[in-house]
């Protein structure tokens, strides 16, 4: 593929000045992956503090039993042989599971990640192994359960799973019937515009989904198929059995949550000093731990007495809540804050591929890390591309636009060009009829207002009316006039639907399958290679 950089699609500040080597950002967070002697250095501290992580050979156990339920795969079982050796290294990326596969940037963390682990190989002279963390433990279901793909007439349109009634688990907690999945890949099947390889995309679906998973696990075999030859390691953070193995972690979360809160905060104000906003302000009192129960997946905050909710649907002391982690640890999760040092404890994490708005919020994470004596690991940039679909170069030529024009602004790109299609100044006409009955309304008005009030406010209705019929005659007008121009706008149309759907990144909006549709598994398997900048950026990817 050809690439060239795009500039000007939409980041937060920090991560976007963090990505440029910013000196002060680089401090912040302590490395920098464009450092070579960064990578090292990192490598030579998980070394020395390995007996501090969950032991590998119980860690390989749990993974190769979530294996088996996925796609077999043997690069991923000798990846996972790979983590259970001394002095193994991890690359982590991760995402909450999406319908389907979810948007291409899932994939394209994916993709990161394995090709970070394949940098650091290179730089290191040590096999690196690239994780997937699958956020299975968040409970937004309704964020999960839809992917988006274009229509025939190329309309990004929404797939969604319905959502079961009750309380609000964890995604890879919410059971789903068969019945549900059977209806999400017929809405799939009759959205898609056909294509050579339809049949087999939703053969594979079917199959994966026939025993009723959960959509983490539905989304896992997905993956799996698509990255498993290369590799990729996943893993559900909600998975029960490597719950039980981060017990120790919780006990150290729930005994020192209160200097686990002032560092988070002193992490706040040090990202404020810099100049910028928190991407993830701390709510006062917060413990950053959730409780599974039969209300749902319920955020603790501490309490004079120990830790509840802000309902008070389930509370406990200190000591219970301690003995709850010890006796029953998959009762408890993470949030955003604290599922980092999990991570950090559960792999030894050279570098960990984070989007824009993660490495936000990453930014106030180092006095926590340093309260639990850790070190951040190594923030690698997702890589971030616009794929420019066939067909759609030539009508950025035809029209004398760049992808970047269309991106920041190309509905009214192409209002524009439509109002200089019309030679008789339809606009302009409109606005001087307009105006001249306004001009010969008002004295009629003052007149008859003498008369009567209630007369001239007649008169008013009666000039309102008029209005109102030369606006319906400025619209037909104008409609006519775009009738005639119905292809160019279409093509108009077409090419905001391609480069920015629904007002968006395109990586944001398409799901993976949109274009698996269209060109099949192997376009998925050219990004792989694609060259590797340890930077990220967002680039425009062509053939």
């Amino acid at each position: 593929m050809n690439l060239t950089p795009l500039q000007g699609v939409s980041s937060p500040a920090l991560a976007e000045r963090y990505r440029q080597g910013d000196a002060r950002l680089r401090d912040l967070f302590g490395s920098h992956p464009s450092i070579a002697e960064d990578w090292r250095k990192r490598a030579q501290l998980l070394d020395r503090t390995e007996a501090g992580r969950i032991e590998k050979s119980e860690l390989a156990s749990v993974l190769r039993d979530y294996q088996a339920r996925l796609v077999p795969s043997e690069a991923v079982d000798r990846s996972i042989e790979e983590l259970a050796r001394p002095g193994s290294l991890a690359v982590v990326g991760g995402q909450q599971a999406g319908l389907f596969g979810g948007a291409l940037l899932i994939a394209y963390k994916a993709i990161s990640v394995i090709q970070a682990a394949r940098h650091a190989e290179s730089l290191l002279g040590r096999k690196v192994v690239p994780v997937f963390w699958i956020a299975g433990e968040d409970h937004d279901f309704d964020e999960a359960n839809h992917l988006y793909v274009a229509n025939a007439e190329g309309k990004p349109r929404r797939v969604r799973l319905d959502r079961p009634d009750g309380a609000r688990h964890s995604v890879s907690r919410t059971p789903l019937t068969e019945e549900q999945w059977t209806a999400a890949i017929e809405q799939l099947a009759e959205t898609l515009p056909d294509s050579e390889f339809k049949p087999g995309l939703l053969d594979r679906l079917r199959g994966y989904s026939g025993d009723a998973p959960t959509l983490t696990l539905a989304f896992a075999r997905l993956l799996s198929e698509w990255f498993g030859p290369e590799g990729l390691v996943l893993l559900d953070a909600d998975d029960p059995k490597l719950r039980r193995l981060e017990a120790p972690m919780f006990r150290r979360l729930i005994e020192d949550n209160e200097s686990l809160e002032l560092a988070l905060k002193q992490g706040e104000e040090k990202v404020g000093e810099l100049g910028y906003s928190v991407q993830a302000p701390l709510a006062q009192s917060c413990a950053n731990l959730f409780l599974h129960s039969e209300h749902g997946r319920l955020l603790l905050f501490r309490e004079e007495n120990g830790f509840a909710d802000k309902k008070k649907l389930r509370a406990y002391s200190r000591e219970e809540l301690l003995a709850l982690a010890d006796r029953s640890p998959e009762a408890l999760s993470n949030n955003a804050l604290t599922r980092p040092m999990m991570q950090e404890y559960v792999l030894p994490v050279l570098a960990t591929v984070l989007g824009p708005s993660e490495i936000a919020y990453w930014a106030g994470l180092g006095q926590a890390f340093g309260q639990f004596s850790l070190e951040l690991p190594i923030l690698v940039p997702r890589q971030s591309f616009t794929y420019l679909e066939p067909g759609i170069d030539k009508l950025l030529s035809k029209y004398e636009v760049t992808v970047t024009d269309i991106m920041s602004g190309g509905e009214r790109l192409r209002d524009e060009w439509l109002q200089a299609q019309d030679k008789w100044r339809l606009e302009e006409r409109f606005e001087e009829v307009r105006a001249g009955i306004a001009a010969l309304y008002a004295p009629l008005l003052d007149t008859l207002a003498e008369i009567q009030p209630a007369l001239g406010d007649l008169g008013g209705v009666n000039q309102g009316r008029l209005m109102e019929q030369i606006a319906y005659l400025e619209k037909r007008a104008a409609d006519t006039v775009a009738k005639q121009h119905d292809v160019s706008l279409r093509q108009w149309d077409r090419m905001r639907e391609s480069l920015w759907p629904l007002g968006k990144p395109q990586e944001r909006t398409f799901g993976t399958l949109h274009f698996l549709n269209r060109f099949g598994p192997n376009w998925l398997k050219e990004w792989l290679n694609v060259p590797f900048d340890v930077t990220g950026g967002h680039r425009l990817a062509d053939k």
